[in-house]
């Protein structure tokens, strides 16, 4: 029989001009970027929380602390590497990764293969285990007027 597990991550960040936005594991061409005490990667940030939580590890804050030197400006594909490695070592292997990202600009399809592949070789599956998508909110609320990225990642896990 095999065990399933599902999770659900969430994650947001303020914009500002003058920062280099990663989204993904791709630098993204914008006069904005995400503030943050990592390198902001927003999408990364959300799939780590899916993957932290459908084994019931708690949050990327409590594994890699915003408070903490030791990842200041960290890039995020590291985060994402250590997380991964937990799930390993517990004997879970990822199914697949379906991840939204919301901004209104700059436009994001351009981005979403070199996104796609860039997370499967961290996550070490296939390319077409991972999905990524971009939406806009039609310019409503904060995300709509620029002044942040938000980001839904879920996950599956098999054993």
């Amino acid at each position: 029989m095999t065990d399933i597990r599902t999770g659900n991550g969430y994650d947001v960040h303020a914009l500002a001009e003058g920062l280099d936005l990663w989204l993904g594991g791709v630098k993204i061409e914008s006069p904005i970027g995400c503030i943050a005490h990592s390198d902001g990667d927003v999408a990364i940030h959300a799939l780590c929380d899916a993957l932290l939580g459908a084994l019931a590890l708690g949050d990327i804050g409590k594994h890699f602390p915003d408070n903490s030197d030791e990842f200041k400006g960290i890039d995020s594909k590291i985060l994402l590497d250590r997380v991964c490695s937990m799930v390993k070592q517990r004997g879970w292997a990822i199914s697949n990764a379906d991840i939204t990202i919301a901004m209104q600009k700059p436009k994001l399809a351009p981005y979403i293969l070199s996104m796609r592949e860039t997370l499967a070789g961290v996550m070490g599956i296939d390319v077409d285990r991972v999905s990524v998508k971009a939406t806009t909110t039609e310019k409503l609320g904060f995300v709509g007027r620029g002044e942040g990225c938000e980001v839904w990642a879920s996950t599956i896990l098999l054993k």
